[in-house]
């Protein structure tokens, strides 16, 4: 009977990894599926763009597994039974089940709303495509001297408000931000940062927390208020309560916690990457969650899954951040490196450089998706036998 690997998710996480170990595995004794909702890879870094109206295409998913021997189910992930083994969808098929042996959990993240009052009903976020494409749908509705209010001052934060502003120049765009906008940059680059934002016309609300979202205002824990019409949340991120209610160890964040190879350490055979793992990078502390750490915790689970189903050494994957790279709009970026405590160096790279340096990274990441046969091995390896004493797989085919 072939090895059931179920991967939850396509996103920079999800798609990769089973590109990955669709590349590395025998198709003999193993069976790769993919559970999505949507049929499309949805660059999230890029939607932003989409919402404000620019047209981009994502890669079809049927594509991206064309020839690969992955099964892509489209639909909704509604359970997950460790003990049975089994993951309960939803989608076009209809409800059903799907047994597996070996579980990557890669279902990404959402936004957080924080417990704001007004959230979810008022404000607008760019963390999905469906919610990308309401916000751009009520952005072509928004006529000129139109008042949009970006809420959070992180990556995610700075890169909508600039792209917006850039886009829709007739739109008075705002940013609030709970501190110093970019405080976590050198000199240098802040005053870059700083700049962009006042080439483009984007008022800067610093020190501001927002407590409630109204339809035509937020309102501050200052007692003021700004006026918007159109709030895009962008505070932060949070996970689907899904792992914590399947009985998976989950943190006070709801990400799953692995060991170091990206494992469940409290079921062994459930990995997890991306957003929705807890896991520790190379400085001690728990990564972020971003694309970079879809990046490392997929190499990891992927790498791991392969040794250990194959019976070679778990090889180590890095798990360290050498930088942020953020938009503003289509020809300005900035590239900060960061030391091992994640602290800003005083070097960093400005201007149409690191826009051009951006964009290839966006596009190097689509294409090591959308491809996942290129450098195919011309011998995949088998898995190794299995000891029915212990369970464990002692040697490689």
């Amino acid at each position: 009977m072939k090895h059931r690997i179920v991967v939850l998710g396509a996103g920079y996480a999800g798609a990769f990894a089973a590109g990955n170990m669709a590349r590395r595995l025998s198709p003999a004794d193993t069976e790769i599926t993919v559970v999505n909702a949507v049929p499309d890879f949805v660059e999230r870094m890029r939607l932003h763009q989409l919402a404000v109206g620019q047209d981009l295409a994502f890669p079809k998913l049927t594509d991206v597994f064309a020839g690969t021997g992955v099964h892509l189910r489209l639909a909704r992930v509604t359970g997950i039974d460790p003990g049975r083994r089994s993951v309960a969808v939803t989608g076009e098929e209809g409800d059903g089940e799907l047994g597996y042996d070996t579980l990557l959990h890669a279902l990404g993240s959402s936004v957080a709303h924080h417990d704001v009052p007004g959230v979810a009903e008022h404000a607008y976020d760019v963390a999905g495509r469906p919610s990308a494409l309401r916000l751009r749908e009520r952005l072509v509705g928004l006529g000129e001297g139109g008042t949009v209010l970006v809420v959070g001052e992180g990556l995610t934060g700075i890169e909508t408000a600039t792209e917006f502003a850039e886009s829709r120049p007739d739109l008075s765009v705002a940013l609030a931000a709970r501190g110093e906008l970019g405080a976590w940059l050198p000199p240098k680059a802040r005053r870059h940062l700083r700049h962009a934002f006042d080439r483009l016309g984007v008022t800067v609300h610093e020190h501001t927390r927002v407590t409630a979202v109204e339809p035509t205002r937020v309102l501050t824990a200052a007692g003021t208020t700004v006026p918007a019409d159109v709030t895009v949340w962008s505070a932060g991120f949070a996970v689907h309560p899904l792992a914590a209610a399947s009985g998976l160890e989950v943190a006070e964040t709801g990400q799953i916690v692995v060991d170091r190879t990206m494992r469940s350490v409290s079921h062994p055979d459930v990995y997890a990457a991306g957003d929705c793992a807890y896991a520790i990078g190379d400085n001690g502390r728990p990564l972020p969650m971003s694309c970079a750490s879809a990046g490392f915790t997929n190499m990891q689970a992927t790498a791991a899954i392969i040794a250990r189903l194959t019976g070679g050494g778990i090889p180590t994957t890095g798990l360290k951040y050498y930088g942020n790279h953020i938009s503003l709009g289509r020809r300005d970026a900035i590239f900060q490196m960061v030391d091992g405590d994640v602290r800003s160096k005083s070097w960093y790279l400005g201007g149409r450089t690191a826009a051009r340096l951006k964009a290839g990274v966006l596009k190097g990441a689509v294409f090591g998706i959308a491809h996942p046969t290129f450098g195919m091995p011309k011998r995949r390896r088998r898995l190794a036998a299995t000891d029915d004493r212990s369970g464990t797989r002692v040697a490689a085919a």
